[in-house]
């Protein structure tokens, strides 16, 4: 058994997850249940997987670390920031592109925002990874959507008083200037904000253990961007050393394609892919 291992937890966050009305709170204001902002099918079913696997593996875990999508309200890709040519709000899961804000045909909420969305847009498709996508508000920092899926998180809080470790939390998408789907770089850094660079820290972190698994929300965006950035940039390589979680994981609705191109890739770069149970057992 690797003498070192990190289990490298991406958005585990209740707006991510499906989750059924046992699970909602009430909101006081309304009376009614609080719904998250974009689930993923098959997410809670994720979590509670994961959930099992901590408990399962907790003596052989040496590190977690939990990453936390966390956005303000205006944000460039949420519905917020935009408004339609036509004056008209801009509705969840719309692209845009830096060619369509030239059109006219959306335009940011406040005109003095222009120069600057749009030198975003142009370096975000000159990278080739993503056209900007107007998500639903989620993960807002100080919300409900933004903690952790409550069988994740107690399954971790006990790792955490058995083994008198602490389970690291990092943080990412504060920057309302860029997406930040990757825990470990944004996806058009800010040279201003350190928060949007390379986290050389938590690279290092990961580069430390001899094994490193990887499992959370959504397989076909924050947990791909994630490991793509870690093939390339882990400073010690043996890409051979990073487990993928497959039944911890999900595609967002209507991406599928997208983890399954990702797994693909993963794959031909010598990246492993495992389910829980087998990897329970594998280390018990």
């Amino acid at each position: 058994m690797p003498r070192s291992i990190h289990l490298l937890i991406v958005d585990p966050q209740n707006d991510f997850c499906d989750l059924p009305k046992a699970y909602l709170p009430t909101d006081p204001l309304t009376g009614r249940p609080v719904q998250p902002a974009l689930p993923v099918p098959g997410a809670h079913a994720d979590m509670q997987r994961l959930a099992r696997f901590i408990e399962a593996t907790a003596p052989a875990l040496t590190s977690i670390t939990v990453t936390l999508d966390s956005h303000h309200r205006l944000d460039i890709a949420h519905p917020t920031f935009w408004r339609a040519g036509n004056g008209d709000a801009v509705a969840p899961f719309t692209p845009i592109t830096a060619a369509q804000v030239r059109a006219g045909e959306f335009q940011p909420r406040h005109e003095d925002d222009l120069p600057r969305t749009l030198a975003y847009l142009d370096e975000l498709e000159a990278r080739g990874r993503y056209t900007l996508m107007v998500w639903p508000v989620h993960c807002e920092i100080g919300t409900w959507g933004h903690n952790v899926h409550a069988d994740v998180r107690a399954a971790y809080a006990r790792w955490e008083d058995e083994r008198q470790f602490i389970v690291r939390k990092v943080p990412k998408g504060a920057n309302p200037w860029t997406e930040h789907y990757s825990a470990l770089m944004a996806e058009v850094p800010d040279a201003d904000d350190p928060r949007s660079q390379l986290n050389r820290n938590l690279l290092g972190s990961l580069d430390r253990a001899e094994l490193i698994l990887v499992a959370g929300e959504a397989g076909s965006h924050c947990v791909r961007a994630t490991v793509e950035h870690m093939a390339e940039h882990l400073p010690g390589g043996n890409l051979s050393r990073i487990v993928l979680l497959t039944d911890c994981m999900s595609p967002v609705a209507g991406f599928g394609d997208a983890q399954t191109s990702f797994l693909q890739r993963m794959r031909d770069l010598g990246v492993q892919e495992r389910t829980s149970a087998d990897m329970a057992r594998a280390l018990s």
